[in-house]
């Protein structure tokens, strides 16, 4: 474990395939050693991953034990409660034209996987992926954002600790520069990528030039939904959650909310109170409010601020990479805020009369990664379902889908491609390869020419 994991080498690219190809991490004991190992060092390196995020985001350690190696922990734990069960083949049914044969579908890796992660949440985004790739039996390059650069440093840490770096290996570097190379020069048997729709657009071209396939897990413009029967001052709390947590940098948090218009004044009052009631007076001063990661981000932040009216908010400090908490109103049409992901501290309300007026809004950025519905009323519920097409959502809640390993986390058309999270990442890096197992006791003549007059037995066998 002496070799530096963070530099781009074609030759060691090819040594993880050489190990991968060995068969060592196929063996359940190998996995599992592996996921402890993991889950150890993660322990271990607690208060410097709290430093590193601080660093980066300015996130307080309950934040990010909650965002972050909280929600890695219970991936892991998950992952090797559930190994071998996960693992073990699994025998399903066999059609009437096959029968007495048996069928079973294994499980086993993909090779060498490539893991690209975005620096809103640097740390879980790389390596809960990484946890699946490890349970599923895979050797693995991670590729951390240089925009978190400490969390990428531990990253770096612990994994030159935890692996050898036939096995997991860190690659650091500008990405527009790294990536593209690495995709060009060695054949990966899949590419994970979370982060920005453009970007993934490029690395799903440069994939399909050697198919691989790929997960892409992107963003949008995820709709929250507040109906006139909705409980507005729940929902006012859950919202603000969801959307300021991290400053807004999440990519499932509630872009924009549509309110109905008899509830509207209202809903903006609970929101009002509750920003206060989370963040104080002045949320500069939280230990639960975080900052901008960078200056070109901040500032095109800013820019949105002009493209409404500001109901609360809209205090910036360019030199601290600081926005309040803010909520517009009154958006200018065809603003630029309601076309992009706001990916920030910023949330505009926009009042609605009846559904096809939302659903207009709605459909103007199609597919959201996520969709957020408040009603009390359970045929509302299942109109919003059946008419929009999203990735994952909540009833009643915000962005808290996401730390429920017992469904899948994805988006869909333009918000991704694939899923992950407990037995969905295991599947995602593994191969279901089935068997069909056919018995030389009984063998019908009917399935061999001459096929003259066994029509009628074809259509009765095969149905």
């Amino acid at each position: 474990m002496t070799m530096s994991s963070s530099l781009f080498s074609p030759p060691a690219l090819q040594a993880m395939r050489q190990f991968y190809n060995s068969g060592v991490t196929k063996d359940h004991a190998f996995r599992k050693q592996q996921l402890l190992t993991l889950k150890k060092i993660i322990i271990q390196y607690e208060q410097e991953i709290y430093k590193a995020l601080y660093t980066d985001l300015k996130r307080s350690k309950e934040e990010t034990y909650a965002t972050e190696n909280g929600l890695l922990l219970a991936e892991i734990n998950t992952a090797l409660k559930n190994l071998h069960k996960w693992m073990c083949p699994r025998r399903t049914a066999t059609n009437l034209v096959n029968l007495p044969s048996s069928s079973v579908i294994h499980y086993e890796p993909l090779g060498v996987v490539f893991i690209i992660a975005p620096w809103n949440y640097p740390l879980q985004l790389l390596l809960v992926p990484l946890a699946g790739a490890i349970a599923a039996g895979n050797c693995a390059v991670l590729k951390p954002s240089e925009l978190a650069p400490a969390t990428a440093e531990i990253i770096d840490k612990i994994v030159t600790e935890a692996f050898a770096p036939e096995y997991v290996k860190v690659i650091q570097g500008e990405g527009a520069e790294v990536v593209p190379q690495m995709i060009s020069s060695f054949r990966f048997d899949h590419i994970f990528y979370t982060g920005s729709i453009p970007v993934g657009r490029s690395i799903y071209q440069m994939a399909a030039q050697e198919l691989v396939p790929v997960t892409l897990e992107l963003g949008g413009k995820s709709p929250a939904i507040i109906e006139a029967d909705a409980d507005i001052n729940t929902s006012a709390r859950r919202i603000v959650l969801g959307k300021f947590v991290n400053a807004g940098q999440t990519c499932i948090a509630p872009d924009y909310v549509l309110v109905h218009q008899h509830v509207y004044e209202k809903f903006i009052a609970a929101l009002k109170h509750t920003l206060r009631q989370f963040y104080g007076s002045d949320p500069r001063q939280s230990d639960d409010y975080g900052r901008i990661i960078n200056e070109r981000r901040f500032n095109t932040l800013v820019q949105y601020l002009e493209e409404g009216d500001i109901v609360t908010g809209g205090e910036t400090d360019r030199e601290e990479l600081y926005i309040a908490p803010t909520v517009l109103t009154n958006i200018i049409p065809d603003a630029a805020i309601m076309q992009e992901e706001i990916f920030g501290p910023i949330l505009p309300i926009l009042p609605f009369s009846n559904a096809e007026e939302a659903l207009a809004v709605i459909n103007k950025n199609p597919d959201p990664l996520s969709l957020y519905v408040f009603t009390s009323d359970r045929s509302k519920e299942a109109f919003w379902i059946r008419n929009i097409r999203f990735g994952s959502g909540c009833i009643n809640n915000a962005v808290w889908q996401f730390a429920n390993h017992h469904i899948p986390f994805g988006g869909i058309g333009n918000s991704g491609k694939g899923a992950y999270h407990g037995k969905h990442s295991f599947l995602t890096f593994s191969h279901a390869k089935p068997v069909m197992k056919t018995p030389v006791w009984f063998d019908p003549s009917i399935k061999y020419p001459p096929f003259g007059r066994k029509m009628k037995w074809f259509k009765r066998l095969i149905r």
